[in-house]
């Protein structure tokens, strides 16, 4: 049986040393507070920015590293005093003048300048892009020090500031609330801040000639940026947005944002990106027909799982995609489609399929983003709804969302609540299913 790992990281634990990513994140301190002043030029792609992090001693510091990218670097400060740095890969590594406390709150500041460009990875090139006109960045899993200087790690998790300056004629969509909009001469300024606890990969930044819709009225307020040429056939893709919303919010609970922003770029995009309080699709993601509403689903399920409800390590990953999987099989019972037992016998049939060597509890670094995880984890979801009743399983899922928002989760702290509600050991049932390498039968339906 997995270990069920259901403590999780304290307020002042080392976030050093994922089991999947080791390289990304950093001991002895964790951030509170990231405040980032982002200059950008759109057709040289050039970001002049500063970085003001507002972390706390989680150990005594004599130095300290943070994740970053290739910029050049105009000058570190550590509680107002010049400190020396050195870069050694994505590394930066600071020692400021005095060593710093345990316990103690202390600010680095980060001055620096460059064209930012995507960080390779195993899924590919991950971070800041540029866009036929414009500029997006997905930052899922390691993308974020493609732009700032941050500890990468989804355990630490953080409140932001961000002001961003770029050309007049573009709008700029970026991870939280807008509270301010400046334009001087060619320039406008755009400042937003998200209050809720946010990892380092779920910040985005979209800028691109967007029309600004209102997207659905009342309850959660909910916009879109699209470009003009798609706004017809984006009106009919999303037009049940505003019901699907309902929707997850009677199965999830609250919506854990204060707004919800959907961006489609002018360019075509392999998968939509979920960041925290918006999702992003690509153009060939609207077309009119609903094609892809499945997604559309998928993405806002993320806001729920895997953004309020952050994995504590990336191992941990089936709770984001199996949890966002299901809701796709949930929407589309209660919206007249193919009820979830019927989604899950036509998956759990292809799942037989495919090799039977993934351990969903831990399906290793480089298949994250396997099919697999995805779908497997939507089965387990409707296996265990299957196995333990709607009567507790529904219950169950919205206490697993409202009870940890915000926080951190691991799979053992689900299969702990799931035992609670159920009230009786599902040892054996999460022992197949987590564990085994091989994809256990599915069970009926209790009133089959």
């Amino acid at each position: 049986m997995i270990s069920k790992d259901s403590v999780l990281p304290s307020p002042g634990a080392d976030t050093s040393g994922d089991s999947y990513l080791p390289h990304h994140g950093n001991g002895g301190y964790r951030v509170r507070h990231y405040d980032l002043e982002l200059d950008y030029k759109i057709g040289p792609n050039r970001l002049s920015a500063s970085a003001a992090i507002t972390a706390e001693a989680t150990q005594a510091l004599s130095r300290f590293t943070l994740d970053f990218g290739e910029f050049r670097i105009n000058r570190v400060l550590v509680n107002g005093k010049p400190a020396k740095y050195t870069r050694r890969a994505h590394k930066l590594q600071v020692k400021p003048a005095k060593s710093l406390a345990l316990g103690s709150e202390f600010l680095v500041e980060v001055h620096y300048v460059g064209n930012p460009r995507p960080l390779p990875g195993l899924w590919g090139d991950i971070g800041w892009d540029e866009l036929t006109d414009g500029s997006l960045v997905a930052s899922q899993p390691v993308g974020a020090p493609s732009w700032f200087p941050c500890n990468d790690h989804p355990a630490d998790k953080a409140t932001y500031r961000v002001a961003l300056t770029t050309s007049s004629p573009y709008l700029v969509a970026v991870t939280g609330n807008l509270v301010s909009r400046y334009t001087r001469a060619s320039t406008t300024q755009w400042v937003f801040e998200r209050p809720e606890p946010t990892p380092t990969y779920l910040m985005s930044v979209q800028i691109g000639r967007y029309d600004d819709i209102v997207l659905a009225s009342g309850g959660v307020p909910q916009r879109a940026a699209v470009p003009p040429r798609l706004r017809r056939a984006f009106a009919r893709d999303f037009g049940r947005q505003g019901q699907i919303m309902e929707s997850l919010q009677r199965l999830f609970g609250p919506y854990p944002f204060g707004e919800y922003v959907i961006v489609v770029t002018d360019d075509d995009l392999d998968d939509p990106i979920e960041a925290q309080g918006m999702s992003i699709f690509g153009a060939n993601h609207v077309d009119g027909r609903r094609t892809h509403e499945r997604l559309v689903v998928h993405e806002l399920a993320h806001q729920w799982f895997g953004n309020s409800l952050t994995v504590a390590d990336w191992r941990h990953i089936w709770l984001n995609e199996g949890f966002a999987t299901y809701a796709e099989w949930l929407w589309s019972e209660e919206s007249g489609g193919q009820s979830a037992h019927v989604w899950a016998k036509t998956w759990h049939a292809r799942m037989k399929t495919k090799p039977a060597d993934l351990r969903l509890a831990d399906p290793g670094v480089a298949r994250m983003f396997d099919e697999r995880v995805y779908k497997r984890g939507g089965l387990l979801l409707h296996a265990l709804r299957c196995t333990v009743g709607d009567e507790v399983f529904f219950p169950l899922v919205k206490a697993w969302a409202v009870e940890n928002r915000h926080g951190l989760v691991t799979t053992g702290g689900f299969v702990a609540l799931a035992e609670r509600c159920a009230g009786r050991s599902l040892a054996g049932f999460f022992d197949a299913w987590l564990d085994a390498s091989a994809l256990p039968p599915l069970p009926s339906l209790p009133s089959a």
